[in-house]
């Protein structure tokens, strides 16, 4: 039992991640090695989130106080990832061009919503992988969830929230990176103020009888309005859905 949970909510939190991984980075170097680096980047983000809640002994206990400070730092070193990219341009395009010579792969330099792509994503899966790795170390028991009274909700209810966590931080990268290179830093702002309210609801998991659907929902409901303000913002539009919808159903009628 202890192992099918383990499968199950591993598979869920990085079921979809996984195929993304495969179908649109895995098979580019430059887009693995824009991936590794702004993974890398948030591991600083993490070690300098460590630090500071170390440095400050008297809120050390004060959770809120750790994480507000953790997504702050996040986002200040998305944006020195995105700076650093900027200044790396134009070495990144001289490779391009031999890589585009010899395999024929789509710019990962000229095209700013797939770099966003790929940083955002390397961000989301290092950050899923720190959040749930001990969750699922423990699920493969012994013991039971739930024994002490605890809800047995809490090993899928964290699986969800890893997978939401990569999927926003996606779409937060787009957003903000896209915020940043079109003057419009409303985005960056919007991308920081609900990395904020979706880690804080978190908190509420905390209490003695936690209602996981109350950090679970909204959190869903943030990433289906990133989901879809990051579709507009690569170039999305209505016609694209109607155009796509239209084109299958005449292919399924051949």
């Amino acid at each position: 039992m202890t192992m099918m949970e383990f499968f199950g909510c591993g598979f869920i939190a990085f079921g979809a991640p996984l195929a993304m991984f495969v179908f649109t980075i895995a098979r580019d170097p430059l887009r693995i090695i824009v991936f590794v680096a702004s993974a890398f980047f948030w591991l600083l983000a993490l070690l300098l989130s460590a630090g500071w809640w170390k440095a400050v002994v008297p809120l050390r206990e004060v959770m809120a106080f750790g994480l507000t400070f953790s997504v702050v730092f996040q986002e200040v070193f998305r944006l020195l990832f995105y700076i650093l990219l900027k200044k790396a341009e134009e070495g990144l395009l001289k490779v391009w061009r031999v890589e585009a010579t010899d395999t024929g792969t789509m710019s990962l330099v000229t095209n700013e919503s797939l770099m966003a792509y790929v940083a955002g994503f390397g961000f989301g899966v290092i950050s899923g992988a720190f959040s749930l790795v001990n969750v699922l170390a423990d699920m493969t028991g012994p013991g039971t969830v739930g024994i002490y009274g605890h809800s047995h909700d809490f090993f899928i209810t964290s699986a969800f929230l890893t997978l939401g966590f990569i999927l926003l931080h996606t779409f937060w990268g787009i957003i903000f990176f896209d915020g940043f290179h079109k003057q419009k830093y409303y985005q960056p702002a919007a991308v920081l103020a609900s990395h904020l309210l979706v880690s804080c609801l978190t908190l509420l998991n905390q209490r003695d009888r936690p209602v996981y659907e109350v950090s679970l929902i909204p959190a869903y409901l943030v990433l289906a309005t990133m989901a879809v303000w990051s579709f507009f913002v690569v170039g999305g539009s209505l016609r694209n859905i109607k155009a796509c919808i239209f084109t299958q159903r005449s292919g399924y009628n051949l």
